[in-house]
């Protein structure tokens, strides 16, 4: 099926917190389009509350997307114009809007870009952080085991890391990232990203846990963290760099010590007798 013979999928960025910047483009799609698509449907009524357009809202999250896709597919099939959009930002990033993406362009559907405002960009953009190479993780795990393994990861990530975290548990992740990381890596946290009371606070990891701890009138809101990458440092011989910790940590996910050092041995051409006994200094730290 050719892509002009259905309708578009439109996937269109919203604003993150100030309304002014809903840009014209996508107002102009919002309107012109014969449903929008939302996790939540109240967030469409207030992007069109200054208009007179009376668009149909569809409702799509993680509890119906398996019955409402194959209906928004049948209506993209049939030549209707859809939008997609999120309750803030870009659509498909730390939402359920990728499935419908996915599923439009298994379908032969075209999907159409419309773009926003990105709190992952918009972070890093003020945090005067490297952004040439940087690694999205957006909330992490709430289980202990997984959450231990992830933190590990992002501890040797050379890459500046960009995380989401609720107000309630910011003290506790910036806690979790110094001892990880070590209290001395720099990081940014951004509160409120393009309202009235925004704020970008830089500083080290253990500076920026005294404070917010400090100051639970600030822990309100929310919040982006930039942290900046591990510092990369040329590896004695016979011992593991940072980038092959990098994978060893994400393998160990999945497989066992020693399976994961081999594998890990076996992409970064470390030695896989160093990364073992990394792997095992992890399991025992445990």
């Amino acid at each position: 099926m050719q892509e002009n013979e259905t309708g578009i999928l439109y996937v269109v960025g919203t604003p993150i917190g100030n309304r002014a910047d809903l840009t014209p483009r996508a107002l102009e799609t919002l309107c012109g389009a014969a449903a929008i698509v939302a996790e939540d449907t109240r967030h469409v009524q207030r992007l069109l509350a200054d208009t007179t357009a009376r668009v149909e809202r569809v409702s799509l999250n993680a509890h119906n997307e398996n019955e409402r896709i194959p209906r928004l597919l049948e209506r993209l099939r049939a030549g209707e114009n859809l939008a997609l959009v999120s309750d803030a930002g870009v659509p498909a990033v730390s939402d359920p809007g990728g499935r419908l993406v996915a599923a439009a362009h298994g379908a032969g559907v075209a999907v159409r870009a419309v773009p926003g405002p990105s709190a992952v960009t918009a972070a890093l953009s003020v945090a005067g952080l490297p952004a040439n190479r940087f690694a999205f993780e957006g909330f992490l795990p709430t289980k202990a085991e997984a959450r231990r393994t992830r933190l590990r990861a992002i501890a040797q990530d050379p890459r500046t890391v960009v995380l989401f975290e609720s107000p309630r548990r910011l003290k506790d992740l910036l806690g979790e990232l110094a001892a990880a990381c070590g209290a001395e890596r720099e990081a940014v946290v951004t509160r409120e990203l393009t309202k009235r009371f925004e704020t970008n606070r830089r500083g080290t990891l253990g500076e920026l846990a005294e404070h917010f701890a400090a100051h639970p009138e600030e822990q309100r809101g929310e919040f982006t963290l930039c942290l900046a990458g591990a510092p990369e440092e040329p590896a004695e011989s016979g011992a593991a760099t940072v980038e092959g910790e990098a994978v060893l940590a994400a393998l160990l996910e999945e497989l066992s010590p020693s399976r994961a050092a081999k594998v890990a041995a076996r992409i970064t051409g470390q030695p896989k007798n160093a990364l073992y006994q990394r792997a095992m200094e992890w399991s025992g730290a445990e």
